[in-house]
This record gives C-alpha cells, sequence and structure tokens, in this order.
C-alpha cells in the first residue's frame, strides 16, 4: 500500500498522480504500484511540488510494517533503535515572542498587570 500527501501543489501534479493512484480526499493519493513506480512517482513529487510539501508512506518488510519520506517539511524523519519516529522542530530555537510573554512593561499599575497579566 502506498499513500502520499500533497499540501499546496500543482494542480498538474496532482493530475499526475491520478494515472497511478487514487485520490480519497483533496491531497490524499492511495494505490498499490510496484516499488519502481513508487519510487518513479516520488522523484516526480519531488521536482514537481514547486512551494509545496509531500509525505510519502508505503509498506515494507520492517518492525513497523511500513515507511515514510518527507519533501519540505519541518519534521523529519529520525532513525531510533531501528524505529523510524518524527522529528520535530525545537520551538525553543525561535527568538521570544511578543511583549506578553516578556512580561508587562514598566509604569503599568499593579491593577492593570493584574487585570492583563492574572494574579501571581
Amino acid at each position: 500500500m502506498t499513500v502520499i500527501v500533497l499540501t499546496n501543489c500543482p494542480a498538474g501534479l496532482r493530475g499526475f498522480l491520478t494515472r497511478w493512484l487514487l485520490e480519497i480526499s483533496a491531497g490524499v493519493f492511495v494505490g498499490n504500484p510496484s516499488a519502481r513506480i513508487r519510487d518513479m512517482l516520488w522523484q516526480e513529487v519531488q521536482q514537481y511540488a514547486g512551494q509545496g510539501r509531500a509525505l510519502l508512506a508505503h509498506t515494507t518488510n520492517n518492525e513497523q510494517g511500513f515507511t515514510f519520506r518527507t519533501h519540505d517539511h519541518a519534521w523529519h524523519p529520525a532513525d531510533h533503535e531501528g524505529i523510524t519516529l518524527i522529528r520535530r522542530p525545537d520551538p525553543n530555537a525561535h527568538s521570544p515572542g511578543p511583549a506578553l510573554q516578556q512580561g508587562p512593561a514598566p509604569g503599568w499599575s499593579k491593577a492593570a498587570k493584574r487585570r492583563r497579566f492574572g494574579r501571581g
């Protein structure tokens, strides 16, 4: 079984995939092509995805019973003792957000601080 999920990809790519797979929902394609066809489809997806993202999941002979590949995703597959997991980006690596996370600006009254940021 093969599943390809496209997000924000050109309509022509979706049309190309419908030659080989069934589109069961917008941007979600399923089917059972051979490994050679699956790899050829994935190469086409990577080449023509443009600014979009793509995910390929297919069955294989491993502990999980499937494997997956990503294209232009923030989350990436990572092997952990033979099991493939998704590695999310570290949210702490970004710069601090708005002033709400940094606390109240100096000069506010105590009542205004309590109303805005709660008691504590």
